[in-house]
This record gives C-alpha cells, structure tokens and sequence, in this order.
C-alpha cells in the first residue's frame, strides 16, 4: 500500500467515522483506518445509548455546536431511513447552588433554550422513578434524549463508503511522519501518503501523538442495566434521562428502559482508574457493583430494582475535561481530535463536519475556540 490521499483518517470510532463520510461526500480521496472494527467493546462507541441535551452545564460555549448536532444527527437519520436520535427530555438534578444546576440554567438563560425547573415533590410526582431530597431541585430539558452509538458508527461507516472512501478494518496504524511534503502513514500492512491527517484514536491517541502523554488519560468506565419494579415508570415518555449530582459522590447519569435489558446507570468517572488501552478491559468486580447497586436503590428504587447486567468502556480524558479539536502545534497537516471526556459522543455528528472543515480548508465557521491546543496547554 503505498498510494496518496487528500485525508487519512485515523480511528473510525464516534468522531473519526463522521469525519470520514463528511470529507468522502465533498469529493476528497480519502482513506479510514481502524485497528478493530464498527464500535467495538475496547473503545468509546458501544452500550445502546448515549445521552445527548441542550441545555448543557459544562459550558455555555457548546451549546451552539450541539444545536448544530442535533441538525445533523437528523440528516443522518433521513439519509439512512434509521432512528438514531430519540427525545425523552433529560433531568437534570441537585441542590440549587451545586456546578450542575447552576450550569444548567446559565446556558438555558444565554441561548434561550426551554426548560423547565422543578422541586422535589414536583419532580417525583410527575417522575416516580426518581426519589429526591426534600432540599433538592430539578431542570428538565425537553429536548434531551439519547444517540444509538453502534448504529450510529456503522451508519456513517457505511455513508463513507458508499461515498467512496478506502476503509481498512483490522489495521493498526504505528507512525506519522509529517517530514516530508505529504504525511507518510506507516501501518502495520505498510504505508500511504495523505495532503492531511486525523488523528482521532481515543484511547491509543498518546500513541500516535507524543505531546499528549500522560495529558490525554484513558481510564475505565462501568455501566449496569437494571429492571425495574414498576415497569410502567421506566417507559420512554414516562421517565426522561438524567444527570444527577450527588455532591462528593459524583455525577451519575443513567437512561429510561430502551430495550430488554432495562434501565442503565453509571457513575461519571466512575472509579477514574487508568488503564492500558492495549490490554483487555478489566471484568466488572463487586466494588463496580456495590457503587451503583447503592445507587439504584436509593435513588431509583422502583425502576432500578434487579442488576441485569454490567459492561466496561473507556473514557479517554482531557485534563480540563474539553475536547481537544486543533492542528498538532508546529504542523498544518496533522489534526488532533480527542472530543470525549466522557461526554462527547452527542457531539459526533458535528465534530465530523468540524474536522472535515479543518482538513479541507484549515478552518471551521463552527466555534471551537474553547478546543483549541493552547486552551488545553498554555506555554
């Protein structure tokens, strides 16, 4: 292999598939590479559903991005004839002065977004899955809900493909010269040259990108399925998702029942242990149990009633938990992309079209100031 390409895209998870369908469809030669396949269980891309909201506390600044993945999520979903995105409204609860709540209404109030707030004995009488402290309130944003990560990746695969792009599965790529005029991408098959790199391989990005060691984090994340007790309250329509902050125990998130396998919980961060990403996922243990365990019952008694299941993944983080969206300082052919964090996949469908923009014109009208290499690493 030792053809030339106007992009290389490396990593066809979340963000790097949409990349790769965005820069196929402009009519650029492009080529994807992915070390496993379609949203596999070693990276950031499985587990049935991740959340997506507007009303959106980590910071004002994403909100305008998020409207524009929700546009785009649409288009996918029109083009593949596929539901990928579906609103349940997202709950969003905790004391009134707490990070989360505060967050909440600043974006609600700088974009004008709906929302509504809600005490406690309001919130649990609409909501009865949710058991709420008396001192406690809740946000509801009515647009919230939640992605279909596998068909999500696999549709964009497929729309890349049909669009033209190279796609390598199975394929490990070891090293990027950009020395030489064009990038020189050497895998463990061989090598091709690309006008333009992505670099997108969440947990393996240290790898490839030396100036993020030990900057770039993988840690491993554990999530549980539950049914419920009173099924009726864990519908779709009945039970939004939720985000709740429980002071010095973290931020759990979790989603009404979607399938079979009932109600998913999990803990933001869970445990924050680093792991290796060449290594296989450690084995759901009792301590992974015993956090969200307590944490249904006490907090979702009637619909988070039986553990039916647990799985691992892995969140890739940045040290201010942003995403990092820029050139590799000192280069104009190597794009880095870590837009996770533990809560990027949402975003995915416009970071394709982000990074598309970069590769083919080294900008975006998008705003992504907040992503930039500097804002990550001052010198």
């Amino acid at each position: 292999m030792s053809q030339s390409f106007d992009v290389a895209v490396i990593g066809l998870g979340a963000m790097g598939s949409a990349a790769l369908a965005e820069l196929a469809e402009r009519g650029l030669k492009v080529i994807g590479f992915e070390r496993h396949y379609p949203a596999h269980p070693l990276g950031s891309s499985h587990g049935d559903s991740r959340m997506i909201r507007l009303a959106y506390f980590e910071d004002p600044s994403y909100v305008p991005i998020l409207q524009r993945a929700y546009a785009k999520w649409r288009e996918l979903e029109q083009r593949s004839e596929q539901e990928v995105l579906s609103v349940t409204g997202v709950l969003q609860i905790g004391l009134p002065d707490s990070d989360l709540l505060r967050g909440v209404l600043a974006s609600c109030a700088l974009h004008g977004l709906s929302h509504e707030v809600l005490d406690a004995s309001s919130t649990m009488a609409r909501f009865p899955a949710f058991s709420l402290d008396p001192d406690e309130m809740a946000v509801l944003d009515p647009e919230g809900g939640f992605v279909r990560p596998e068909i999500a990746v696999s549709l964009q695969v497929k729309r890349a493909a049909a669009a033209g792009a190279v796609v390598h599965f199975g394929e490990t790529i070891t090293h990027i010269d950009p020395d030489h005029g064009d990038v020189t991408v050497v895998s463990n098959h061989g090598r091709c040259f690309a006008k333009k790199v992505i670099v997108a391989t969440g947990a393996w990005i240290n790898q490839l990108v030396p100036q993020l060691q030990g900057k770039a984090k993988p840690i491993r994340q554990v999530v549980a399925w539950y049914h419920p007790k009173q099924a009726l309250d864990a519908q779709q329509g009945r039970m939004p998702g939720f985000i709740r902050d429980e002071g010095p125990g973290g931020a759990f998130f979790g989603f009404p029942a979607i399938g079979s396998d009932g109600v998913k919980i999990g803990r933001h961060l869970h445990f924050n242990q680093p792991l290796d990403p060449d290594e296989p996922n450690a084995p759901v243990d009792d301590e992974d149990f015993a956090l969200l365990d307590q944490f249904a019952h006490h907090r979702l008694p009637t619909v988070a009633s039986f553990r039916h299941k647990a799985i691992t993944c892995r969140y890739t983080m940045m040290p201010n938990e942003n995403f990092l969206i820029d050139f590799l300082p000192g280069t104009d052919d190597i794009i880095i992309c870590s837009a996770c964090s533990g809560h990027g996949f949402k975003f995915a469908s416009v970071i394709g079209e982000i990074l598309a923009d970069l590769a083919q014109k080294s900008t975006t009208d998008l705003p992504i100031g907040l992503f930039a290499f500097d804002r990550h690493f001052p010198s």
